[in-house]
């Protein structure tokens, strides 16, 4: 049985607000539990107006207080920006709050030159991803005998279990990071789709070594989908999703998500209809029923029961609505 999860990146849909947007996110992870969902998780995207997810720890917090039982994580955490130390005591402290429900993703950093310059000023250097990585292994084992170059210290507070450890990532570099250590490996396929993501995937499996946190290789395909009652309705948003994606690789991008109709109205050159034609592999699209049959297609090519949905369709009631479709199509086990 395929487990369904989302990530919601908390768009702001034209003529709304950012506040509105958060409001929306909760209400969805709130139906999301209610539908049988296993996962909720929330991104970290600066400088991108359109979306009001920035800081994922903070979110998560009010998120798991709002839900009871679905699983809350981070979509990712970009460590390359944050100290290891911090990064740990933020989701230990999530995790003794509210334990066995805390997902910790970590991501590189793909942000903006002023973004990444104004969240990394005061530092003098950079460490490696992978010793971040290592440094986050160290923190959440309490492991206080290896040598370290903080070797005695501890991420408070100290308690008996641990968030869930996943690396995101689009390639095999990512793969053999994840399998390394000894964490879950989140393939982003609304990403970068491509002939090599089962290929990925294997080598995340082959090169897997167990560690205190997750004993066997776990794979999460996420996918970016756009669900409707109809064909012509899925259509019709993928229209207003092309036209954001359009947005967010130009260099002047609206304040809001844009609805179907500006979608409509505006239509697009013939160069962009070039990039939408690409952007279209990223993306599942149809009824509950045809995106369930390309879900189960992914899921038996990756060997994986797990599939993130990321619902970045224009309105708040299409994106729930999108929800109550894949969870019936799918039998989910909701209340």
């Amino acid at each position: 049985m395929i487990s369904l999860n989302i990530l919601d990146y908390s768009p702001i849909d034209e003529g709304e607000t950012a506040a509105m947007a958060l409001k929306q996110t909760t209400e969805l992870a709130q139906l999301a539990e209610r539908l049988g969902f296993k996962r909720f998780w929330v991104a970290e995207h600066h400088q991108v107006s359109s979306v009001a997810g920035s800081t994922p720890e903070m979110l998560m917090m009010h998120l798991a207080a709002s839900t009871e039982t679905i699983r809350i994580g981070s979509g990712g955490v970009m460590l390359p920006h944050y100290s290891a130390y911090k990064v740990a005591e933020n989701f230990r402290m999530l995790e003794a709050l509210y334990p066995g429900r805390i997902d910790l993703g970590i991501g590189r950093s793909r942000s903006y030159r002023v973004v990444n310059e104004a969240l990394n000023e005061s530092k003098t250097k950079r460490l490696p991803y992978e010793q971040q990585l290592t440094d986050l292994g160290k923190y959440f084992a309490d492991d206080t005998d290896n040598e370290h170059r903080f070797q005695s210290l501890q991420a408070m507070p100290v308690i008996e279990t641990a968030p869930e450890l996943w690396l995101l990532g689009t390639g095999q570099g990512s793969a053999q990071l994840a399998a390394e250590r000894g964490m879950g490996y989140a393939f982003a396929h609304f990403a970068k789709p491509s002939q090599q993501t089962v290929e990925v995937v294997d080598v995340y499996r082959r090169e897997f070594q167990p560690s205190q946190f997750v004993q066997v290789p776990n794979v999460i395909i996420a996918v970016f989908a756009v669900v409707a009652e109809t064909a012509e309705k899925a259509e019709e948003l993928a229209k207003a999703f092309d036209l954001w994606l359009l947005f967010i690789e130009s260099d002047s991008q609206p304040p809001y998500y844009p609805s179907v109709e500006t979608a409509k109205k505006r239509g697009f050159s013939d160069s962009e209809q070039e990039k939408v034609e690409r952007n279209r592999q990223r993306m599942l699209i149809g009824t509950a029923k045809q995106v369930k049959e390309q879900i189960e297609a992914i899921a038996e090519q990756c060997a994986t029961d797990e599939i993130t949905i990321i619902p970045n369709i224009s309105g708040a009631d299409n994106r729930m609505d999108e929800l109550r479709l894949l969870a019936n199509a799918f039998n989910l086990p909701g209340k």
